[in-house]
């Protein structure tokens, strides 16, 4: 049962990353793909995105940005913040995934990705970086009851410091 409801997810995920690399510009961050319409809330941020996914930024955090794509069926909510190893390490274990983080292959993001519209290189194309998603409503996490999914990569930098990327929706 678990694996056929997260085989549904994967395919509403890999759905909404098509929609997204599929689109194109008309001046003022709006897209249009097959006749939807998206775009960036220039009045949402970091604070927005850390409440939709009820994921506290560390108070030692640094580099905090955040950002919200509207689009017609389910809006996606970016995070990212610099902490160091430890605080990225719980922040991954709190959403409770049923996999601990751990090194992807390293993909090419499709043109287009989200990560680079708060000026981030986009997780998924750093080397070594660690992944793992959850759909919180699978885990019976009912803190985050209106998400369907949460991906996070943790990159390591230097000195015990890591940049946290979160993406949900």
């Amino acid at each position: 049962m678990k694996i056929r409801h997260a085989a549904h997810l994967f395919a509403a995920l890999a759905s909404v990353l098509l929609l997204a690399s599929c689109s194109s510009s008309d001046g003022d961050d709006r897209r249009v793909t097959e006749g939807r319409d998206w775009h960036w809330d220039k009045e949402a941020g970091a604070a927005e995105a850390s409440a939709f996914m009820n994921v506290a930024v560390p108070k030692d955090a640094t580099q905090s940005k955040g950002a919200v794509q509207i689009n017609p069926q389910e809006n996606i909510y970016l995070l990212s913040f610099v902490t160091n190893e430890k605080n990225a390490e719980s922040i991954a274990e709190d959403l409770r995934s049923e996999e601990p983080l751990k090194v992807k292959t390293k993909d090419f993001a499709p043109e287009g990705e989200r990560f680079g519209y708060l000026g981030l290189a986009e997780p998924q194309t750093l080397e070594g970086a660690r992944w793992t998603g959850v759909c919180p409503p699978c885990v019976k996490d009912d803190r985050r009851k209106k998400v369907q999914w949460i991906d996070i990569y943790v990159q390591t930098l230097k000195a015990d410091q890591a940049r946290v990327y979160l993406q949900a929706f």
